[in-house]
């Protein structure tokens, strides 16, 4: 990497904290789910945030998105949702000089920097399925046609884990494309307080445009970038291919686990550990980046059995079993 270069990327590095910053202007605590978000958005990824209402989910994404400058659309997810409402579809259109009619294409929500699918498991599969070309090709197709979706490109799915009379729970190839699985818990005693505090009066933060569309594609190049030894890449490779029960070595796995995670696991963990360094103005990966995104990116690739969640056992105490092994 010549001087100029590492210069240019010490520079926006250095804008990090001051982006979480300016997120916390406005949501206060969270600090792990708005660094999962931003480690999803370095890594090029997306995630599912699940949480019970009103742990400001959408509002953490909408902020993101304006301290980034990026633009924000927001798409309610209802059982009448159609793919078209997400993509876009054709609408016929007459030349006033001519009289010619032409179909043209009217672009959905779907083509904006930050996507938030709210409570998508609202909606049937066959709408859900319409993210699924975005999430992976960056791109839709319409009638023979392919249509670029701008970059940097994050969709943030939210779901509602109480309430699941009328929902479609998300299939398992549709949750393995979901980079992070953030799990939002409740606020502590004090961050509960300064919400009460801050959200009831009439003062509203001004936020500051921390990084540009280009300055988050630098980084995202700069993530890829970032050193990992060979062994914490064989490190993850054991990790990975300890999930599954028919080669694993854990009596805790065989006993509770169906199946475990693919290939797309280990990827996930080498991408989204050195965006946590990146995060942590780091240019190498340690093993602490690994152990702490084991849960959101293995959380929704094991699958358990019966036995299991009627014992409920949850998928990340299989992760903690592994960790500690």
């Amino acid at each position: 990497m010549e001087t100029k270069e590492l210069t240019h990327y010490k520079t926006l590095v250095a804008k990090l904290p001051h982006l979480k910053k300016e997120i916390g202007k406005v949501i206060v605590g969270q600090q792990e789910a708005i660094e999962e978000i931003l480690i999803a958005l370095l890594a090029g990824g997306h995630c599912l945030l699940e949480g019970v209402p009103g742990l400001a989910k959408t509002l953490m994404v909408k902020t993101m998105a304006d301290a980034l400058e990026m633009n924000f659309k927001r798409i309610q997810f209802t059982p009448d949702l159609m793919p078209g409402d997400i993509v876009g579809t054709e609408i016929l259109e007459e030349d006033h000089e001519t009289g010619r009619k032409f179909f043209k294409f009217n672009r959905g929500p779907i083509f904006a920097n930050v996507v938030l699918a709210d409570e998508i498991n609202r909606t049937p599969p066959k709408t859900q399925a319409a993210l699924l070309e975005a999430m992976q090709e960056y791109k839709v197709t319409y009638a023979g046609t392919d249509y670029e979706l701008p970059r940097p490109f994050l969709i943030i799915a939210t779901q509602n884990p109480i309430e699941q009379a009328g929902t479609y729970p998300l299939p398992e190839a549709q949750l393995d494309r979901f980079l992070l699985y953030i799990k939002l818990s409740y606020p502590s005693e004090q961050e509960e307080l300064n919400v009460l505090k801050s959200t009831t009066g009439t003062a509203r933060p001004t936020l500051q445009t921390v990084l540009t569309d280009q300055e988050i594609m630098d980084l995202q190049n700069l993530t890829r970038q970032v050193h990992i030894s060979d062994d914490l890449i064989g490190y993850i490779n054991k990790l990975v291919r300890a999930t599954r029960p028919e080669s694993s070595s854990s009596a805790f796995v065989k006993q509770w686990c169906d199946w475990g995670a693919g290939p797309r696991a280990g990827q996930a963990l080498v991408l989204c550990s050195k965006a946590r360094a990146v995060l942590h103005e780091r240019f190498s990966v340690v093993p602490e980046d690994i152990q702490t995104l084991a849960y959101p990116i293995l959380r929704h690739r094991i699958a358990l059995n019966f036995r299991a969640e009627a014992e409920n056992v949850t998928t990340d105490q299989v992760i903690k079993e592994l960790l500690t092994k």
